[in-house]
């Protein structure tokens, strides 16, 4: 049986990784206790927003602003400016003049190899014969392994120089001219490695025939992570995180009411991620599941706290686990010929699926069916229009709300639909719909997109302050700030 782990560091929590090395990493552990661990690395904070575009604002890095043109240089500007802030980041972490020189010329080789690739492809694709947009996606599998290389990179100086036998496992296949699957890729980059005696430090992306950065996109860390864990049969997967999996967001409920969830399952963990709130990504979570690997989301900043497990269990104690919300579009198709009649939906579903439009719940009735969506406007303007040719008579009609939603592994019995409309009625919120499913895992409150916060408190106040206080004769536990 299996004894070690693999373990998910996030970019956040890597750049701070001379505080991880007293804690997570390193702390007060010596001899073996520093091995059966297996650590897989983001990118530094930033960086990835830099290689391919700002994950929030969309302002391009180096990918889209190659893709934008095929003539000008403004992406090697921006691979310098990449590059200026790696080395600001590994020469504020390495304190040895030796490491700074080993990560300078490391950063040098990668980032130049990959202008060089960039430019001859800039050269080939200005003959007729070839197109440039054949070939972005292995640009952008290219551009994203720099950035967990470089970490990856850093963080085994780090350890090594602190005298840990740490060994850098770098799957972006650089200079590799097979074309493993990614099985393969993991089994050459770990087929030797000792975890007895061994600590790999392991790049998030993992080149392979598949493409994970074309099928999962800024996902495939976490893929990458779950396959790692399944290959090697771990124990047990561990995300390490800057915060608790609490029952809100402390920003908005405040740090003193919020609790740590203890222990939950993936069906949960798949609630929270199509709330857009991901402990873990969905297809990874699917991979964990279907290999029996508990995950555990902990705090990497506050390793004696065991965090929160995430298994497959069902059921469980009756009560609410969490409560958040996510800003949606409600795509409403109202049609009054619409009952009775076959295919309204099928048509609404094949426009929304081809514009490329996130789905996080639908409701309907006899003639009207309902989309709450996680698209931009003018996404959604774009298929009003399809949809409005193809039914002439129907209102199609957008607007901007917000999906609330009290989430538990084991809804029975704790009548969360009746207990919050009344909390929302308290505090002046008058809710758009309400719905739960059979599966007595989530119950959604509909409301006005400026009503979010206000929503989110009141529930949280209702479902999860109150039954805490109940269950303890008195406030619930406090959770602090990870900084």
């Amino acid at each position: 049986m299996s004894t070690h782990t693999v373990e998910k560091i996030g970019g956040t929590s890597m750049s701070r990784l001379d505080e991880l090395m007293d804690t997570l990493m390193i702390g007060d552990r010596t001899g073996s206790d520093l091995y059966q661990r297996m650590f897989v690395v983001s990118a530094f904070g930033g960086v990835t927003d830099l290689l391919l575009e700002h994950k929030k604002t969309g302002t391009p890095g180096v990918y889209g602003l190659f893709a934008a043109s095929d003539t000008n240089m403004a992406w090697s500007e921006a691979l310098d400016s990449a590059r200026e802030k790696m080395s600001e980041i590994h020469h504020r972490l390495l304190d040895h003049p030796a490491d700074r020189r080993a990560a300078d010329d490391f950063l040098k080789e990668r980032i130049e190899g990959a202008r060089g690739c960039l430019i001859d492809l800039q050269r080939v694709c200005s003959y007729g014969h070839f197109r440039l947009d054949e070939h972005m996606t292995t640009i952008r599998e290219l551009l994203s392994g720099l950035g967990e290389t470089h970490s990856a990179y850093v963080a085994v100086l780090m350890l090594q120089r602190r005298g840990v036998n740490a060994r850098f496992i770098d799957l972006t296949g650089w200079r590799d001219e097979s074309q493993p699957d990614l099985g393969e890729r993991i089994e050459q980059g770990l087929g030797d490695v000792n975890l007895d005696e061994e600590l790999p430090i392991v790049t998030g992306y993992a080149q392979c025939r598949e493409g994970l950065v074309r099928i999962y996109d800024r996902g495939y860390s976490e893929v990458t992570f779950a396959r790692l864990a399944s290959a090697t049969s771990a124990r047990e997967a561990v995300i390490h995180k800057e915060f608790h999996l609490s029952s809100a967001d402390p920003k908005i409920v405040g740090e003193d009411v919020v609790r740590k969830i203890g222990q939950t399952n993936f069906e949960v963990a798949d609630q929270l991620s199509n709330l857009g709130m991901e402990a873990i990504h969905p297809h990874a979570a699917k991979i964990l599941r279907q290999s029996g690997i508990p995950l555990r989301v902990a705090n990497a900043f506050d390793p004696k706290d065991p965090g929160t497990l995430i298994d497959a269990e069902s059921g469980g104690e009756s009560r609410v686990e969490m409560v958040t919300g996510i800003d949606v579009l409600g795509f409403e198709v109202f049609e009054q010929d619409m009952v009775g009649v076959k295919g309204y939906d099928a048509t609404i579903l094949k426009a929304l699926t081809r514009h490329n439009v996130r789905i996080v719940s639908k409701h309907s009735n006899a003639n009207t069916i309902t989309h709450y969506i996680d698209a931009s406007l003018k996404a959604a303007r774009r298929v009003e229009r399809e949809i409005t040719e193809a039914y002439a008579s129907a209102n199609v009609h957008t607007r901007k709300l917000a999906l609330v939603s009290a989430v538990g592994r084991n809804l029975k019995g704790t009548l969360v639909s009746l207990n919050g409309l009344k909390a929302l009625q308290e505090a002046g919120i008058d809710p758009i719909a309400m719905q739960q499913g059979g599966r007595s895992v989530d119950v959604q409150f509909t409301v006005d997109e400026s009503q979010k916060e206000d929503a989110i408190r009141a529930l949280h106040r209702a479902l999860v302050e109150q039954d805490a206080a109940n269950e303890a004769g008195g406030a619930p536990r406090v959770l602090k700030s990870a900084a």
